[in-house]
């Protein structure tokens, strides 16, 4: 290969949607030369097929070309956002979810997509903490795996097999404030025991490349970082892969001020070990000059070279670089799983009285700015969905036809206007049960959609406190990409169902929980806050020397006026906002009840080579079968290093029939309790281990062992 074909391999050219118009000659003429190595976004099929012709048949060494696109949660048929699947905590939702997307997208010539996005995320006012698996990195664990097998499929080179790409590296979920794109400041400790396992997840479960992220992680941005790209990425994780940057994030160096222009950010990221660009032209207009000033060598370059070529190779494009034809889009099979993943995904967090399901025979009156919004329903990052697909409430309660009534009151979720008030409550008055589904509009979460508000956008609590004077119960049902704060308004319902953005078939899936056809499965992969104050809020925190506690809490209201000065209740907690959250990590309810009893552990001593085996009598105390999710915690009590409050190490779903109990059991081992210290030691300290197994974080009863 030439230099110039070197370097071509190196650069992802694409735009921020799609190549419309005619395909340029100009574009067709570097393909033809050999000075692109991938696209993204070319979505006309016929250019596909073009360009990947021109690349296999008239470039000098007959390379194909990989094209892209964000296949985030589904590619025609859309599932859940990847928030609302990591509430599913069932790995085989997230599996068939990629799967699905991967046939789809295939059929269109995509064979990489830019997922999983694997960032733990603890702050509800980023936006894209949509995209993410959530606060924790045991079950961000799991979700890798499911992920990139589901993208992958069984063979890298299956021609419906979607390269998958785990992102972003590393710490982009650690922005402060919530704020996107913002600096990460991460210790050792945390980036090996927090930010880290998922990626090793995806990298042992077979992902082939890794996008940098756009932020900085200890005052160097990711893309010029050569102790995460190079050290730990590809030493330590033993990735071999290739590396991606994020849109621009080369150039933006500058921006950050870490490199003085286009030329150094180039010289920066090569060294880092950055294999491709995308979009901006550092290594295009500067690589050439950087050799002939040896501040880079032909070795770095082949080595880059090697690692997209390996790829390649191991997709199958030298024997057969077109594209599927095979995948059916929207097959009704894909509909079946979206809306499975729908209901596995629901959360249902307030259910006073019993208020769901609902009887066949009431009379609702469905209101809210996202009950028939097909676009809206979707989410963040739905590029190909198309709207005319969507199951929205309103069309599936008006298919079955349920005995209800509809008015939006609200056009929009930011909706101000208070015109269609009147007409809302004299529907209402009719009615026997108001379902009001609001939330965020797909845009007000994902990428740059940062919210230092998290309450109902517009008037949509006005709406509700107004409909709450009727005392009629309200059920109201979220789509959304974050939790949303419910202090203003949580007196004033009976029910909550968390349906993030549910995707295609989010419509039949809100039906059929609301009359109890399928209970909402979904389990809160997230602490749920009170407040936005409170943020960022992870139930795997620290402790503080003056832990918060029931006892010494003081509210801001109990303070007598002209108190003594003093430091009230002497723990680390908010006087308005208390120290718990609304609702806590793991939590959800069913239509079923549940009883955990009988908690007990086999030895109370933990050997080198032996295991305890930890078990709960699960009892269903409901009137209906139900599914529970049922969590095990163990806590490193004491260490060298303080050490998180709790940690999640294991869970299982169960089924029980009315008034069944079983043993539920899970076997602890000595891997499970190890961990890197300040000096990335990675091990287990002798000492105390506190153990918890129930239905939430939140879980009081609690055995100890000794590992000695």
């Amino acid at each position: 290969m030439t230099l110039e074909e070197k370097i071509g391999q190196l650069n992802l050219r694409g735009t921020s949607s799609r190549v419309k118009g005619t395909l340029p000659e100009s574009l067709k003429k570097a393909v033809r030369e050999g000075r692109i190595g991938a696209f993204l976004n070319v979505m006309n099929k016929e250019y596909v097929d073009e360009l990947q012709r021109i690349a296999v048949e008239e470039s000098p060494n007959k390379i194909p070309l990989i094209f892209s696109r964000d296949v985030i949660h589904g590619f025609k048929t859309i599932f859940p956002i990847p928030l609302g699947v990591a509430a599913s905590w069932d790995e085989e939702v997230a599996k068939n979810s990629s799967r699905v997307a991967a046939i789809e997208a295939s059929a269109f010539g995509v064979r990489w997509t830019f997922a999983p996005m694997l960032d733990i995320a603890r702050d509800a006012r980023w936006g894209r903490i949509a995209e993410s698996p959530g606060e924790d990195p045991y079950l961000a664990k799991q979700m890798a795996k499911a992920y990139v097998e589901g993208f992958q499929g069984d063979s890298l080179s299956d021609p419906t097999s979607l390269i998958a790409c785990a992102k972003h590296f590393i710490g982009y979920g650690a922005a402060i404030g919530g704020r996107d794109y913002n600096t990460a400041i991460i210790s050792k400790e945390q980036l090996y025991n927090t930010y880290l396992p998922p990626f090793q997840s995806a990298f042992e479960s077979g992902a082939q490349t890794v996008m940098t992220s756009f932020n900085e992680v200890n005052g160097v941005p990711a893309s010029g970082d050569k102790e995460l790209l190079s050290d730990i990425l590809r030493k330590q994780l033993k990735f071999d892969g290739f590396v991606v940057s994020d849109w621009n994030s080369v150039t933006e160096m500058i921006a950050h001020g870490y490199a003085e222009d286009e030329k150094k950010a180039a010289e920066k990221a090569i060294n880092a070990g950055l294999n491709m660009e995308m979009t901006s032209k550092s290594y295009e207009d500067n690589v050439q000059e950087l050799l002939k000033e040896k501040k880079l060598s032909i070795n770095q370059i082949d080595k880059l070279v090697a690692d997209i070529l390996r790829v390649k190779i191991r997709m199958g494009l030298f024997e057969n670089p077109y594209r599927s034809k095979t995948g059916k889009l929207y097959d009704i099979k894909h509909l079946e799983l979206a809306k499975e993943a729908a209901i596995k995904s629901s959360v249902l967090l307030k259910n006073k009285n019993n208020i769901l399901p609902l009887d066949k025979n009431t009379k609702i009156l469905i209101v809210g700015p996202l009950a028939d919004k097909p676009r809206e329903q979707l989410g963040t990052w739905t590029f190909d969905g198309d709207k005319n697909y969507t199951v929205t409430p309103v069309m599936s309660f008006r298919n079955h036809n349920a005995n209800f009534e509809f008015i939006e009151g609200l056009t929009y979720s930011r909706d101000s206007s208070k015109k269609q008030f009147r007409e809302v409550m004299s529907k209402a008055k009719k009615a026997d049960v108001i379902l009001f589904i609001g939330g965020e509009e797909a845009i007000l979460s994902g990428e740059a959609h940062s919210r230092a508000n998290i309450n109902l956008p517009g008037v949509q609590e006005e709406l509700i406190k107004e409909l709450s004077r009727l005392k009629k119960p309200i059920i109201l049902t979220i789509m959304a990409g974050r939790p949303i704060t419910l202090q203003n308004i949580k007196n004033k319902i009976d029910g909550v169902l968390m349906t993030w953005h549910p995707g295609t078939m989010g419509g039949d899936a809100i039906y059929e929980m609301i009359y109890g056809v399928e209970e909402p499965k979904g389990r809160l992969p997230i602490t749920w806050p009170k407040m936005a104050g409170q943020l960022p809020l992870y139930y795997n925190h620290k402790n503080t020397g003056r832990p918060a506690s029931a006892k010494e809490f003081v509210h801001i209201d109990s303070i007598p006026i002209g108190a003594w000065q003093s430091s009230l209740g002497n723990t680390s907690h908010y006087l308005d906002a208390g120290y718990e959250p609304e609702f806590p990590f793991g939590f959800g309810l069913g239509y079923a009840a549940f009883k955990y009893s009988n908690l007990t552990l086999s030895t109370n001593k933990l050997t080198h080579n032996g295991n305890i085996i930890a078990s709960v009598d699960v009892t269903n105390i409901g009137k209906r079968k139900g599914r529970e999710l049922v969590q095990l915690y163990i806590q490193d009590v004491v260490g060298s290093i303080t050490r998180p409050v709790k940690e999640l190490k294991g869970y299982k779903r169960i089924s029980l029939k009315p008034h069944e109990k079983k043993k539920v059991s899970f076997t602890i081992k000595l891997q499970d309790l190890k961990y890197y210290n300040n000096h990335l030691e990675y091990g287990v300290e002798k000492g105390k281990f506190n153990v918890w197994i129930g239905a939430s974080s939140a879980s009081k009863e609690k055995l100890e062992f000794i590992y000695e």
